[in-house]
C-alpha cells in the first residue's frame, strides 16, 4: 500500500499559506489534514468552516478532515467536503456511529474512524464493513507537539495484522501524533500507509520546507 503525506494544517504559517499551499501541489502532497476542534471532545479550537471553504477554492488536493468534535452526525452537513476527501470521527463522540459514516458517503467522501490511544481495536467490529481508513491516535488528540505514546506502534501493527487476515487489506491506516521522521520509518514499518505531518516532520524548524518533505518520504518508502 503506498505512502501518503497528509500535512497537518495546524501546524502551516497562516500569513503565507497560498505560498505554501503551491509548494505542497509541488511536492505531490496527498492529503491535506484539517483538525475541527470544539473545546468540547478535546480541549482546544482550531480549524473552522470558512477555512476549509477558501481552502477546497485554493487547491485540488484532497482533504483529509479530522473531526474532533461530540456528535459528529449533527455537524456534518457544516463541513464542506466532497468526492475523494477523507472525513474521520472518534467512535467516542459519536452516539449514532453508522449513521455519521453514512452521511458521509452519501456525499462521496471516504470514512475513517479514529481511535484514541486508551482505545481498544475491538470497538471497530460491527463498523468495519463502512470504513475506508482507520485514524490511529499516536497522541491524545487536542494538541500538537506532544510525545509518542509507545504502545500505539504496537497498536498498528495488531490493527493491519487484523484488517489483513479478516478480508479488509483494502483499509488503509493513518497515523497522527509525533510522526517524526524516526517514528514514521517505526509506524510505516508497523503498518501505518497515511502520514499526518506536523512540527516534528515537515514543519520542523531545522531544515527547508522542501528538504523535509523529501526526508519523511524517505523515511516512509
Amino acid at each position: 500500500m503506498k505512502s501518503l503525506i497528509s500535512p497537518s494544517l495546524m501546524c502551516a504559517d497562516f500569513l503565507h499559506l497560498g505560498d505554501e499551499l503551491k509548494k505542497l501541489e509541488e511536492n505531490g502532497i496527498e492529503y491535506l489534514h484539517i483538525d475541527i476542534m470544539d473545546g468540547e471532545f478535546v480541549p482546544n479550537y482550531t480549524l473552522g468552516i470558512d477555512f476549509i471553504k477558501k481552502l477546497k477554492a485554493a487547491t485540488k488536493i484532497p482533504l483529509d478532515v479530522h473531526m474532533m468534535v461530540t456528535r459528529p452526525e449533527n455537524k456534518l452537513d457544516w463541513i464542506p467536503f466532497g468526492e475523494g476527501d477523507y472525513v474521520s470521527v472518534h467512535y467516542e463522540a459519536s452516539v449514532h456511529l453508522h449513521r455519521a459514516l453514512s452521511m458521509i458517503h452519501a456525499r462521496g467522501g471516504k470514512t475513517m474512524l479514529a481511535l484514541n490511544p486508551g482505545t481498544p481495536l475491538s470497538v471497530i467490529e460491527e463498523v468495519l464493513p463502512e470504513l475506508d481508513a482507520i485514524l490511529v491516535m499516536t497522541v491524545n488528540p487536542g494538541f500538537a507537539g506532544q510525545k509518542l505514546v509507545p504502545s500505539t506502534l504496537d497498536k498498528i501493527r495488531r490493527l493491519r495484522k487484523y484488517l489483513d487476515e479478516n478480508g479488509y487489506g483494502h483499509v488503509e491506516i493513518e497515523c497522527d501524533g509525533n510522526v517524526s521522521f524516526e517514528n514514521a520509518k517505526k509506524m510505516r514499518e508497523a503498518g501505518a500507509n497515511i502520514f499526518v505531518a506536523g512540527t516534528s516532520s515537515i514543519y520542523a524548524k531545522d531544515g527547508s520546507f522542501e528538504d523535509n518533505i523529501k526526508k519523511l518520504r524517505a523515511a516512509i518508502r
